[in-house]
């Protein structure tokens, strides 16, 4: 996990694959950029060039995303755990979770 952390200060890009409302209701990894799981293909052009670390909630769909990358030339890891292993490792979030509305 911290070298997923290591490898985004330096250079490669952190993409969160999570949907809208979990990236603003959840937080997020701190330097991530958000692209959808569901846009992703259409987004594959400006990742080109880039190695490029995908994270989501439980590293579940950001393996199908960095599969994804990979069979279209793109250097892709998957931060395996996601969201949850980053939190449980300490490492920086950006972004602060939304505190839900009591019902």
């Amino acid at each position: 996990m911290t070298d997923a952390h290591e490898a985004a200060g330096n250079g490669a890009l952190l993409i969160d694959v999570r949907s809208g409302d979990e990236w603003k209701r959840d937080g997020r990894a701190a330097g991530a950029q958000h692209i959808p799981l569901s846009s992703l293909p259409q987004r594959l052009e400006r990742l080109q060039g880039h190695e490029v670390l995908v994270i989501c909630r439980s590293g579940n769909r950001s393996a199908r995303a960095a599969a994804l990358l990979r069979r279209n030339g793109i250097s892709a890891l998957n931060v395996r755990g996601g969201m949850i292993a980053w939190s449980r490792h300490g490492l920086p979030l950006g972004g602060s979770p939304r505190k839900r509305k009591k019902s």
